[in-house]
């Protein structure tokens, strides 16, 4: 058996890997001893990545180029070159016709820092046209823009080895004991090692991160604004502010300290529903420890002030002085394994390489000559939800979409099915052929994925590692970074810039690629210029900057008290409180709070398929309190239907005390692939923060009714393992062919059970069950032969 060392595909924590595989097949994942992000741990996603990998999961993976020949057809096998060449020929056509901002890319946080770096290249530098952006505008562009608001650049000032110096953490807007379940792992350590230190929550619903609080705000949904502008308040008027380094190293704060003065607790307690002594209680722990670290995620940026959540909370450490120490500091956890590596590369609409200013006309003229192109261009372009929209006007034409999956993950569901079906052409760059995106796919192209890729991430404590491949890639699957050079130089040639796109993707491995990248950084914030594969494949995983000559990366920034700013000095931001795009009313009621899972990632096209990862929460369930039920006549496992403004999904509910009355929770996994409907994500809205431009994805305003039909269906399937280890039936491969019966019911639900010997569970109802639906389940499910099955049918029931 042969060993490799990579890193997580799952969230940012960025644990490393040991993956074993003999025979061409990945057959076992350990933890990385030596990783210093987790030291050998796992959650219960990474420990299962084999799982994720194993044969029976080839069902769902794109294995060969398709292409539709017309919008009403099928999708056919084709070659690669027919598949590129019309990829570049239908792009040029619409760049010559209507310009480059005609057409857009779309990709995300999972892709490698060097796939990144040439979708970036192409599209900025050879196309012209900043219409790149990614589903980390969903999670991360929030953070990104507080972090530049306040600080002046996008560079988190901490370090996992904060959590063991800090005296008080604060977490906010995360469930991290679920969402990064490693780092929290940390912070238990830390807290057994150090019993002293204090732990506060601040979320609405009481989840397992709030249990094992010293403190718990459950405060209303978007309201953290008031809260730490009280909590600011408290601590101007009791003296706990740091004048010393207000006065050295910042700027704004009169401004900001007229503001507070008239969020006094009272007032932020009737606000935010907490007790008044709980925000001076949050205020003293936070101003008086001698370290006090804050940890936040999509609670703070899944908002349309997701930017002034993040500056709100960033105002307390500077106004204390809470930064640039060792366990002090804002540390935002990023949402995915590679956002930051996004963000290092400008892979957003409104970004540059190597944390440039598109506004800068001196960031651009440098951009253009490390391309070697005249210009790049100076407007931005099309955040996710703008790019969608401009999909469904027609105003952009034809969208790449690499590595995510929009038709699950973006809010506001039947706009981007709407744009998606209206769309010219759209390219769908995937590994798995299952997703809900890849139905709109005019040409599919086949990527590889964790355990065959090779390249670059950096995590959320700057922290870049090494990925690389245990296998072959399947089928035809080529890297994504190789995929995009070849389709740039044929349309660099379709376009007259066939030397340029020659030069400029030039590129035969990886390395070549993240050198070009390294290059980038010289000089700036995020300096790498001292790092190269060979040094990290010798030395091991290493924070940034690293720049020429130095001998290990820099563990925490702004030591020293200088901020990337042109005065030097951080920026007080005044902040004020602003109520949510969606407020409850008499139609729509309840708060609506989305979040996370602890066994399940994103839209689960690789963690759905692993039986086991089911286990924690089976289907999609309604979290719900017990007088919210009460009222609405509801008991445990009744179905519900949820409405919102946009549409509306059914499913289970269920009896919660983690959420308090008038609010609910739903985890934002389950797409139209595992219910009926487009989603949970059908119910949140697009309105987005005028400043990340990400969108609202963490709350909405809903109402909820008791579900009723007069037919209910409950279908199992299991899978036996034959003398090779194969499954029969694949699993997987019956779960794609069910899939395509969902739509027909009102409720439906299709997950897995079991472990060895995984069980297809499908639960659907509705007031009328065609029978030719129901024959066609018969048929999937071996239901229709007699000498098999014992059929009883009482047709007046």
């Amino acid at each position: 058996m042969a060993q490799t060392k990579s890193t997580c595909c799952y969230c940012g924590v960025g644990c490393g890997v040991i993956i074993e595989h003999e025979a061409g097949r990945i057959t076992g994942v350990r933890g990385d001893p030596d990783h210093p992000a987790n030291f050998g741990r796992l959650c219960t996603k990474g420990s299962t990545l084999h799982l994720s990998a194993a044969p029976d999961t080839l069902a769902n993976r794109a294995l060969y180029p398709e292409l539709r020949p017309h919008r009403d057809a099928p999708r056919a096998r084709v070659s690669w070159d027919e598949a590129l060449d019309t990829a570049a020929q239908r792009f040029a056509q619409i760049i010559t016709e209507h310009g480059p901002d005609a057409v857009a890319v779309y990709g995300a946080g999972q892709l490698l820092t060097e796939d990144y770096y040439v979708f970036n290249k192409l599209v900025k530098g050879l196309i012209g046209t900043n219409n790149l952006d990614t589903n980390s505008r969903l999670c991360m562009s929030s953070a990104v823009a507080g972090y530049k608001l306040s600080l002046g650049s996008d560079a988190p000032p901490c370090s996992y080895t904060d959590f063991q110096h800090a005296d008080s953490i604060f977490i906010s807007g995360s469930n991290a004991a679920f969402a990064h379940p490693i780092a929290f792992r940390r912070i238990e350590d830390a807290r057994k090692a150090k019993p002293e230190q204090k732990l506060v929550v601040i979320d609405p619903r009481r989840t397992d991160t709030a249990e094992a609080a010293d403190l718990h705000l459950a405060l209303l949904p978007g309201t953290d604004i008031a809260l730490y502008n009280a909590m600011l308040h408290v601590m101007l008027w009791e003296g706990w502010v740091n004048r010393d380094y207000i006065e050295a190293h910042t700027e704004g704060f009169d401004a900001l300290k007229r503001l507070v003065r008239e969020y006094s607790p009272a007032m932020a307690a009737s606000i935010c529903g907490l007790n008044k002594a709980d925000i001076e209680e949050a205020a003293r722990l936070f101003a008086t420890a001698p370290a006090t670290l804050s940890l936040y995620c999509q609670g703070l940026n899944q908002y349309s002030f997701g930017t002034h959540n993040n500056s709100a909370l960033i105002n307390l450490h500077l106004a204390t002085g809470q930064i640039g120490r060792p366990g002090a500091g804002p540390f935002s956890l990023t949402g995915q394994p590679n956002a930051m590596g996004g963000r290092e590369v400008g892979g957003l609409s409104n970004l540059l390489s190597a944390h440039r200013d598109m506004a800068n006309p001196a960031h651009r003229a440098e951009v253009a000559a490390l391309w070697g192109v005249d210009a790049v261009p100076d407007k931005p372009g099309k955040s996710a939800v703008e790019l969608f929209q401009a999909l469904k006007s027609g105003e952009v034409k034809a969208v790449w979409i690499a590595c995510t999956n929009p038709a699950q993950s973006m809010p506001d569901q039947p706009l981007i099915h709407e744009a998606l079906r209206q769309a010219e052409f759209v390219i769908v760059q995937e590994a798995f052929a299952h997703t809900e995106t890849c139905v709109y796919a005019d040409l599919l192209l086949p990527a590889t994925t964790w355990g065959e890729k090779e390249g670059s991430v950096t995590n959320s404590d700057r922290t870049i590692s090494r990925v690389r491949p245990a296998v072959a890639a399947p089928g035809e699957a080529r890297n994504d970074w190789a995929i995009a050079a070849d389709f740039a130089r044929r349309l660099g040639a379709r376009l007259g810039k066939a030397e340029l796109a020659e030069r400029m993707f030039a590129y035969t491995t990886p390395e070549e690629v993240w050198n070009e990248h390294r290059e980038s950084t010289r000089g700036r914030d995020l300096d790498i210029t001292g790092l190269s594969y060979a040094l990290l494949e010798s030395d091991g995983p290493q924070q940034w900057p690293f720049p020429t000559g130095a001998a290990q990366g820099r563990v925490r920034l702004y030591e020293d008290g200088v901020y990337p700013t042109p005065s030097g000095k951080a920026r007080f931001v005044a902040t004020e409180y602003k109520i949510t795009a969606e407020s409850p009313n008499a139609r729509y009621p309840l708060h609506l709070n989305t979040g996370r899972l602890r066994d399940q990632w994103h839209g689960m096209s690789r963690t759905g398929q692993v039986a086991r990862l089911y286990s924690h929460e089976s289907e999609p369930l309604l979290h719900m309190h017990k007088a919210d039920m009460e009222r609405r006549q509801l008991a445990d496992g009744d179905l519900v239907r949820v409405k919102s403004k946009r549409g509306s999904v059914v499913l289970k509910v269920l009896e919660s005390g983690t959420v308090r009355p008038g609010q609910c929770f739903v985890p934002m996994h389950w797409g139209g692939n595992t219910m009926g409907g487009e989603g949970v994500n059908t119910l949140l809205p697009a309105a987005f923060d005028p400043y990340s431009k990400q969108p609202e994805l963490k709350h909405a305003a809903v109402q909820v009714e008791k579900f009723k039909a007069s037919q209910s269906l409950v279908a199992l399937r299991r899978s036996e393992t034959d003398a090779d280890g194969n499954l029969h039936p694949n699993p997987q491969a019956l779960m794609q062919r069910l899939r395509q019966w969902l739509p027909q019911f009102e409720y439906a639900s299709l997950t897995l059970a079991g472990r060895n010997n995984p069980v297809v569970v499908l639960k659907a109802q509705a007031n009328e069950m065609p029978a030719e639906v129901l024959e066609a389940l018969d048929r999937e499910l071996a239901l229709d032969d007699p000498t098999r099955v014992l059929s009883y049918q009482d047709s007046r029931r």
